[in-house]
């Protein structure tokens, strides 16, 4: 083997493995790493002004990460600051402050009967950009979700993957084409520790797989406020390299390895949980959160331990569902995980979920096609309680989903919706949390009296002044660095890029194609005009990644660059390439309007406008997601939506063109009208009607009080009910649920009377409904028999129902049973009835849970 001699090419050595060595603090310092080492840091002012102070320089340079830091400065810079007393005492402050955070009884402390532990369960979680484990809005809401719970107190405990590789690095290449890298993690460098057993080796847990392999993984902790985060690693000795790389990355690779993480996330989530609650003394949750269908297999791993423990699989289905809560995200088939049916037979088959037969897990996920398994059928067929995140999304997934329970009116399928929230504290500028703190009295903006006369339309205008001016200088930094890695110089027209006094619009999210990233270029002459309009001018500030196997999404991308590169339109529009938690945060402050063009009903909340809110912009949106149920037309602007079965050219052509003219009709006066002082007031009382009214709705703190009080203490009551005395009642009510199913296609509603309507009754009259129903066997307890009347369409169908229950009065000589109220009409109009009959117990959450229901035959 010969040796390369020197000269004869250039030779890149590459690492196989890195490792971190962390700094060691001065004594007088030592309370620095608590405070870089709890991640409330990512969302407590005062203590990232700290961090920035000892180096902004390193600040930047790390991405914002106290613990990188640390030791980026040194210690004689450390040193230099442990000897100023000043510093020190602030140090001290802040690390007590944390304490008091961690230990002082909150919101949830005051409520009572609600669940001690809650387990949250989420395939990305979006905290800080210094913890890269997200993709897009899933990841930042469940970022945001355990903040939030940390601030009020919830006691949830989150439960994700660690992604060795994370999502990825994207990169704009000089023909605008993106480009993706994947800097391998290194989990001693980030804030996180090792959960670890009393002899000090990592605590983990294995997964059998086929082929009598185990795939094993360690458990590190985030610690989020006072909420932990559990991570499972798979890149460890004990794993084979195959096995090494199953977390390597955030929804990459096949369909297998797809499942296999799904596998890990899910069963080994909850033996994480268990081992954390063994060596924390933590207590075991009582409800279980599924965010989104990605983590479904949690609830056969608890069947599964509850088969182990003595019940069947029937009364252990019901004891999960009662305490099981799952989050629909998608507003399209598309969007869901489905796997081969076989693939995922050959994994569950064998010692990975012991006791549980792999048919009955099989019929949990179907679908109409019987060779796929469907992962949001599994999370509905293992949630007593679901939800969509908007009320539109709430509505679009009622139909989607409306065949699992036939026979029902759409309105009626028990998905509720719990709209999205963001958290303020990480979303708003520090710009505006101090012009809050010093005319205000508070850092809380949702908190704020905005129309109060001790922030002046002088002051607010130029704290929005401020944050642009930030976003324009960040915006021409990103610019350079990226013409020095493609062309080892920088324009000199970068110089002169964005404007901080010009009308800025943003817009930043995932680039699929539904999300239209490229709208605004329908009528690119259209679009030049609007930018370089020599009085109203309007600039772009746009960034997104795509998925790296989407092949169209990049192509948005990379049109949408070749357009901003155009010499007359590059001062007036930006690509900012790899969108992150760091650049957002300049980025939705420093936007005066944000933009938004899905096709409806696609997006099923989109959080990227709230955050915008937050900060006071103005939103410029399809009414889809949030804005159909918050706009007011004071807010912002709804761009129009053409009919859903338009032709797509079409639908782009006219939503398009109201995109313009609202910008160059509505927005742009609006923004440039300016009263004697320079000021445009109309704007300005938008901006403080925005912050006044939408900041308290859209915060996470709004969203999580409702998961709590409509999803988590029901669970939590529903999960106690089933378990007590060796789960008597969940063994009752599967017994009562099999004798539904088997008996409930006998019932049969015979005939009904109405007496009273011999002469037309009016407003105030009652009159007797009477049904006589053959039950098939089952008792009156086991049902109810209602009568359904509202107005009737010409086509005879029933709108604006209402129910009203019979009782039970008797049985007939033919053996049918009769039922019978007197039902007061309290409306004038023509009205039409019908009578069903339905399953009725108390541990069912909704009349429609079973999909049984049989109606009167006319």
């Amino acid at each position: 083997m010969s040796a390369r001699r020197p000269g004869l090419g250039s030779v890149h050595v590459r690492a196989i493995r890195k490792f971190t060595v962390r700094t060691s603090l001065p004594e007088r310092l030592r309370r620095l790493d608590a405070l870089a080492s709890n991640l409330r840091w990512s969302w407590h002012e005062p203590t990232r002004e700290l961090f920035r102070e000892i180096s902004l320089e390193g600040w930047r340079a790390t991405g914002h990460d106290p613990v990188q830091l640390l030791g980026w400065v040194g210690t004689d810079r450390l040193e230099e600051l442990a000897a100023d007393d000043a510093f020190v005492a602030r140090v001290e402050s802040l690390a007590d402050d944390l304490d008091d955070y961690l230990s002082q009884a909150r919101w949830y402390q005051s409520l009572h009967g609600a669940p001690e532990s809650i387990a949250y369960f989420s395939p990305e979680f979006g905290i800080t950009s210094a913890l890269p484990q997200y993709s897009g809005g899933l990841g930042i809401l469940a970022g945001d979700h355990l903040k939030a719970a940390s601030d009020l107190g919830v006691p949830i405990v989150g439960v994700g993957l660690f992604y060795q590789a994370g999502y990825f690095k994207q990169a704009i290449s000089r023909e605008g084409w993106q480009q993706e890298s994947y800097p391998v993690l290194d989990p001693d460098g980030l804030p996180l520790t090792i959960l670890r057993r009393p002899d000090g080796t990592h605590a983990t847990v294995s997964l059998a797989l086929p082929g009598s392999r185990t795939l094993h993984a360690r458990i590190w902790q985030a610690t989020i406020g006072r909420v932990p985060l559990l991570l499972l690693d798979t890149n460890i000795h004990e794993n084979d390299a195959e096995l090494r790389a199953v977390a390597e990355r955030l929804y990459g690779g096949s369909g297998e390895l797809r499942l296999q993480q799904e596998l890990l996330l899910g069963i080994g989530g909850v033996r994480a949980l268990a081992v954390y609650s063994e060596l924390t003394g933590a207590p075991t949750p009582s409800v279980f959160h599924s965010n989104e269908g990605h983590a479904g297999f949690l609830g056969i791993e608890r069947i599964s331990q509850l088969i182990a423990a003595g019940l069947d699989f029937d009364a252990a289905l019901q004891v999960v569902r009662a305490g099981t809560v799952f989050t629909t995200h998608t507003p399209v088939p598309a969007g869901i995980d489905r796997f081969d049916v076989e693939l995922v037979r050959r994994h569950l088959t064998g010692d990975l979920v012991p006791g549980v037969d792999v048919d009955r897990v099989l019929a949990l996920g179907r679908e109409d096609d019987p060779g796929i398994f469907n992962m949001a059928q599994l999370g509905f067929s293992l949630a007593q309680r679901a939800n969509g995140v908007s009320q539109l999304h709430g509505k679009v997934s009622r139909r989607m989903f409306a065949s699992r329970w036939p026979g029902f009116e759409t309105s009626e399928v028990p998905i509720t919706s719990v709209t999205n929230g963001v958290h303020a504290p990480t979303w708003t500028s520090p710009i505006l949390k101090h012009l809050a703190e010093r005319e205000l009295g508070t850092l809380d903006t949702t908190k704020c009296d905005w129309g109060s006369d001790a922030v002046s339309d002088e002051t607010l205008w130029s704290v929005r002044r401020e944050m642009r001016a930030a976003l324009v200088a960040e915006a021409r930094e990103r610019t350079r660095a990226k013409h020095r890695r493609n062309e080892g110089v920088e324009p000199a027209w970068i110089e002169g890029l964005l404007d901080p006094d010009v009308l800025t619009i943003g817009f930043a999210r995932r680039v699929p194609t539904y999300k239209r990233l490229t709208l605004m270029l329908h009528d690119r002459d259209r679009l030049r005009a609007l930018l370089t309009h020599p009085e109203r001018p309007v600039q772009l500030v746009i960034a997104g990644k795509s998925h790296p196997a989407d092949e169209a999404g990049k192509a948005l991308i990379q049109e949408l660059v070749r357009f901003s590169q155009e010499p007359d339109v590059r001062g007036r529009i930006v690509f900012l390439e790899n969108y992150d938690i760091s650049m957002a945060k300049s980025l939705y402050p420093g936007c005066d309007v944000w933009l938004n063009n899905p096709l409806r009903p696609l997006e099923a909340c989109g959080t990227s406008g709230m955050k915008a809110a937050l900060n006071g912009s103005l939103n410029l949106s399809i009414l889809d997601g949030w804005w159909e149920e918050y706009f007011d037309g004071k807010n912002g602007w709804a761009i129009p939506s053409a009919n859903e079965h338009m032709d797509a050219a079409e639908r782009d052509a006219f939503e398009a063109t109201a995109l313009y003219e609202i910008i160059e009709h509505q927005v742009a006066p609006r923004f440039y009208e300016r009263d004697e002082r320079g000021l445009p007031t109309a704007w300005i009382a938008s901006i403080r009607h925005t912050l006044a009214s939408l900041s308290p709705e859209l915060s996470a703190e709004r969203m999580l009080a409702e998961y709590v009080d409509r999803l988590y203490a029901p669970a939590a009551r529903a999960a106690a009910v089933a378990g007590e005395d060796g789960a008597r009642a969940a063994r009752e009510f599967a017994a009562w649920t099999g004798r539904m199913r088997d008996a409930f296609g006998q019932v049969d509603v015979r005939h009904v009377e109405v007496e009273g309507v011999d002469v037309p009754p009016t407003v105030g009259d009652a009159v007797r409904v009477r049904a006589y129903v053959d039950l098939g066997g089952l008792e009156p307890s086991d049902v109810k028999v209602e009568v359904v009347a509202g107005t009737v369409t010409e086509e005879g169908d029933l709108r604006h129902e209402r129910r009203f229950e019979l009782e039970a009065a008797g049985a007939e000589d033919d053996g049918a049973l009769r039922f019978e109220s007197a039902i007061e009409l309290r409306l004038a109009g023509t009205f039409g009835y019908t009578v069903r009959v339905v399953p009725k117990h108390p541990m069912l959450a909704s009349d429609a849970e079973l999909g049984l229901v049989a109606y009167a035959k006319g």
